[in-house]
């Protein structure tokens, strides 16, 4: 994967969790947060806040890229990431959903590694 390759994945998964974690929530005082670890290319969609007397801490989504594919290692939006990497013009090939086992892998439609 050559440099200009990476630099569009990263601002491509940027923009993504950015928009996702815009989208306030209505009902708890709960902050989203996205980190973004060029570096080691880490990139998480984080809830930390207070739902009524229960903390909240946790990662809604975990993309790693390595070996110049994307690794979804979680997802817990709705449709799946997967679907907006693919509208943003990610070829499948290049996607791994880490997610499911690796003997699963194959039949997704995604890259198996």
């Amino acid at each position: 994967m050559d440099h200009a390759q990476l630099e569009h994945y990263r601002q491509v998964i940027e923009a993504i969790l950015s928009e996702y974690a815009s989208l306030p929530y209505s009902y708890a005082d709960i902050q989203q947060e996205v980190v973004f670890d060029r570096i080691r290319d880490r990139y998480l969609w984080m809830d930390v806040g207070w739902d009524g007397d229960r903390r909240v801490h946790g990662c809604l989504l975990h993309i790693d890229i390595i070996d110049g594919k994307i690794w979804i290692q979680r997802d817990g939006t709705k449709e799946g990431i997967a679907a907006d990497l693919e509208r943003a013009g990610i070829p499948k090939e290049h996607i791994v959903l880490g997610v499911r086992p690796p003997e699963v892998r194959p039949y997704t439609g995604y890259a198996v590694a």
